[in-house]
């Protein structure tokens, strides 16, 4: 590690300490012994979303995250708790250890999540993602979603 006060690339490490995803590290240099503090962080490979039509984009946060806050609008729903879901859809992408994942997969993972937390925002992002043709169809999503927040004795 370079020392930003005299360029010496020699330091020890004083002090270490998990933050987040990240490691924070004290360090002192070897050649000036001012202190300095690093973080490092795990390179993650770049995961490719396979589009419907074959096209490949890179995964973006930043597009997910705005698609379920879309979906989530008017709702009650703690932006904390749409971070959060991003962050696990993130994690599950990228714990499936492929380097392309179909866009299908991610549409699913969001609905699989989005339809425990809020019935009406996961028939927005249905929706949109599934491209009902009829109002036939939405219907039918809206009644499966129906059947499964209000089970019937039968």
């Amino acid at each position: 590690m370079k020392c930003p006060f005299c360029g010496a690339t020699e330091s020890r490490v004083v002090d270490t300490r998990d933050v987040g995803d990240n490691i924070r590290r004290r360090r002192e240099c070897q050649g000036c012994a001012q202190r300095f503090t690093t973080y490092e962080e795990i390179a993650k490979v770049n995961l490719f979303v396979v589009k419907r039509d074959g096209r490949r984009e890179v995964f973006d946060r930043q597009k997910l995250f705005e698609g379920i806050w879309k979906a989530c609008a008017k709702r009650p729903i703690a932006s904390e708790d749409i971070e959060g879901m991003v962050a696990d859809v993130e994690s599950a992408l990228y714990g499936m250890g492929q380097s392309e994942v179909p866009s299908r997969v991610v549409g699913e993972l969001v609905m699989d999540r989005l339809r425990l937390l809020d019935p009406v925002a996961y028939v927005r992002f249905a929706s949109v993602y599934r491209h009902f043709t009829d109002l036939e169809t939405l219907r039918r999503e809206i009644d499966s979603v129906l059947a499964r927040n209000n089970p019937r004795d039968v």
